[in-house]
């Protein structure tokens, strides 16, 4: 009986490196990604959100993952489906994974004075060791 996965295109904090990545350690790394034009990020705190924008020109970079319905699960609570502040829906990658069913998290609310990130790439910050004084 095989188990049933989904592909999932994250594009913050759960990317390799991120603050939240421990969510995606025990699952399966697919490959690095882009959406097409007509996505852009904004920072929302210190996570970033997803949004359709018309207006961009070069998408959002990110990983896809290959996550097992638990996985999924606490995906959703991390991102905060149940309080309708992301949504997880279908969302269009340029290849290889543009035949690829692939979902991502799209941001649900007021963007309103959020800066965009105009290069489409999250920073992923990683501490450096700290050194004893």
């Amino acid at each position: 009986m095989s188990i049933a996965r989904t592909l999932v295109f994250v594009y913050g904090t759960l990317k390799r490196g991120g603050s939240n990545h421990a969510f995606l350690e025990s699952q399966e790394f697919v490959g690095d990604a882009r959406t097409p034009p007509g996505f852009r990020l904004f920072e929302i705190a210190d996570y970033p959100g997803l949004v359709k924008d018309p207006s961009d020109r070069r998408g959002v970079y990110g990983e896809v993952w290959s996550v097992d319905a638990h996985c999924l699960a606490d995906l959703a609570a991390l991102e905060g489906i149940e309080e309708k502040l992301y949504r997880r829906a279908p969302l269009p990658l340029l290849p290889p994974f543009d035949q690829s069913p692939v979902e991502g998290y799209f941001y649900l609310r007021n963007i309103r004075g959020r800066r965009p990130l105009i290069d489409g790439n999250w920073p992923v910050r990683i501490e450096p060791p700290r050194t004893p004084f």
